[in-house]
């Protein structure tokens, strides 16, 4: 057995699956392909089966938020459509035909099993404004205190690329750091993470536990999804990376089965566990890392590297090597390690200022910058998040 499959071992499963037991606050997120057929109509045995198990664990004291694909699939089929448009326009009609259908057949189900739902459309903006990510958060909760369940997805009738979320894996994600949820479960088409393409590799194995987020995990999760959905696995690591440094559990398993989700909040084997961090970074420093845009970055040398990851330092200039991208003071940045994104932070300086300070020590900067005073840090601590 290689390294990189010890990191992947049955002990871990045990210990770890024991925390899922005690989630409180659960966000569930369901893919398109789990909600319709394959002709594009909803699968309504399988939507009822999920609004019963949240509907169960709710009457068990859980707090359940559902996010949820399945607008624009929900819409093709009453407007004539055999397959997802590619026209944004025609995209945006059938979300918004499809939105309505959906929410009604939600509304419709969790009513009956004795539960109120409430519906949020999200934009990009909702997460990246910091008085919106707020807004949103406090609805949140107000709504979890009110015992309702919300239901999210993306405004897919007005989002456009410039104010997409991306896809509802990232979403889902986002969410569960507002929140601070407890664990995040995916449905997909997919029971989990393999340690290589099961559709080519017929070898490939099952990843029970993810403990760490390496550049080896973006590479084995290669693949797309269906025609009827958005979201590979390679989104749902970056869905990951997101929960699991924001302090919450994230499991990714098939919606196929009827009791998944009462499964995994039970602590069994179904589909894999990526570990959570073990602290919660505050909100200012969740909504700084995963909630802003990120708008480049920057290079640092391997003791820069230990200091950040082992000390909990500041990023100064003399650890950088090189900077990519254009930024300005205040913007959130990826720091990188031989390629590999460690940290993301709130720069003190622009890509223009850090090129010319980068490698220098911090009594030298104000001097390489002909200026009377500057910052000694190009991140303070305080606005940066470790990833690794």
């Amino acid at each position: 057995m290689s390294e990189r499959e010890q990191a992947y071992t049955v002990e871990h499963l045990v210990t770890g699956r024991e925390a899922l037991t005690k989630a409180k606050r659960i966000v569930v997120k369901v893919g398109t392909s789990t909600l319709t057929y394959a002709n594009g109509r909803l699968n309504l045995n399988r939507i009822e089966a999920i609004v019963k198990q949240l509907a169960d664990l709710a009457n068990q004291g859980k707090e359940m938020i559902l996010v949820s694909s399945g607008a624009v699939g929900a819409g093709l089929a009453p407007l004539g459509f055999k397959e997802k448009p590619k026209d944004i326009a025609m995209k945006q009609a059938a979300a918004a035909v499809g939105q309505g259908i959906l929410l009604h057949m939600y509304e419709k189900l969790f009513r009956e099993y004795g539960h109120t739902v409430g519906q949020i459309l999200l934009t990009r903006e909702d997460s990246t404004h910091r008085s919106r990510y707020i807004n949103l958060r406090n609805t949140l909760f107000s709504l979890i205190e009110l015992g309702v369940i919300p239901i999210i997805n993306e405004n897919d009738v007005v989002a456009i690329d410039e104010v997409k979320i991306g896809d509802n894996d990232t979403l889902s994600a986002t969410v569960a750091s507002i929140v601070e949820a407890d664990l995040l479960i995916i449905l997909s088409d997919i029971e989990g993470l393999y340690t290589a393409n099961p559709q080519t590799e017929p070898t490939a194995t099952l990843i029970s536990e993810v403990s760490t987020i390496t550049p080896h995990i973006y590479e084995i999760a290669g693949g797309a999804g269906t025609a009827r959905g958005t979201g590979g696995m390679f989104t749902k690591i970056e869905a990951a990376n997101i929960a699991v440094n924001s302090g919450v559990h994230m499991v990714i398993a098939s919606g196929e089965h009827s009791d998944s989700i009462q499964v995994i909040a039970r602590g069994e084997a179904r589909g894999t566990h990526f570990v959570a961090r073990h602290t919660k970074p505050h909100m200012r420093k969740r909504w700084m890392a995963f909630g802003s845009r990120l708008k480049g970055s920057v290079s640092v040398d391997a003791g820069c590297a230990k200091a950040l990851l082992q000390n909990g330092s500041s990023l100064l200039p003399v650890g950088v090597t090189a900077v990519t991208g254009e930024f300005h003071e205040g913007e959130t940045i990826s720091i990188l390690f031989e390629g590999e994104e460690i940290a993301r932070g709130m720069v003190n300086f622009s890509s223009q200022d850090i090129e010319q300070i980068k490698g220098c020590n911090s009594h030298e900067v104000a001097g390489r910058l002909q200026v009377q005073s500057a910052h000694a840090e190009v991140i303070h601590r305080d606005n940066l998040v470790v990833l690794r």
